[in-house]
């Protein structure tokens, strides 16, 4: 009876050995890939892509939903799998209008199974400016989200506008940039490269 005792409790502990080490190698794999992606970003960061932001620890994106132009519900969570440059702006942005072109092209560019532009206009910006603000600047390939109870926003802590976070492929935020930004430049579609041919 004692060695059944031991047994059992031998096999306990392997058992927990085991889950502790899978879920270690786990936690490494991940943290492996978050350094990968913040190494890759850092190296790439000129001009303005100085103020791009690399976050040293991954941070959760809102769960909140955006309300798509033909009324429907959706949330970033919908976009896992691809890295996403997410832009938020307003019909009444200067710097908005100035860099939304930019986005549109990096959206033609680079748009696909591994990375989308992803734009949100957050407060009150009724669809009919929205579409009116798009056709003056010649967007046509990028999406008309709304966020107009600022929910996304504030749990974001979107503060001014605009604002273009990258959120990696499991749906972490992970690096941050405040105000326009030239998104033509070298750097910027280097990095944007970059974040596409990882995956």
């Amino acid at each position: 009876m004692r060695l059944n005792r031991s047994t059992v409790l031998y096999l306990a502990i392997g058992v927990c050995a085991i889950a502790a080490l899978a879920f270690f190698l786990q936690r490494s794999d991940e943290g492996a890939s978050r350094t990968a992606d913040a190494a890759r970003i850092e190296a790439l960061r000129e001009g303005d892509m100085k103020k791009l932001n690399v976050h040293a620890t991954p941070r959760a994106v809102s769960e909140s939903a955006f309300e798509t132009i033909d009324g429907e519900a959706g949330t970033l969570a919908d976009f896992a799998g691809k890295h996403l440059l997410v832009n938020f702006w307003a019909t009444w942005c200067a710097p908005c209008r100035k860099e939304m072109p930019m986005l549109s092209e990096l959206q033609t560019d680079f748009g696909g199974p591994d990375f989308e532009v992803v734009t949100i206009a957050t407060g009150r910006n009724p669809p009919p400016a929205m579409k009116k603000f798009f056709d003056e600047i010649g967007v046509d390939n990028l999406p008309l989200h709304r966020d107009p109870d600022q929910k996304i926003a504030r749990d974001m802590g979107i503060l001014g506008l605009p604002i273009t976070i990258i959120v990696d492929p499991q749906g972490r935020e992970v690096a941050r940039l405040q105000g326009d930004a030239d998104w033509n430049s070298d750097s910027a579609r280097a990095i944007v490269r970059a974040l596409v041919e990882a995956g």
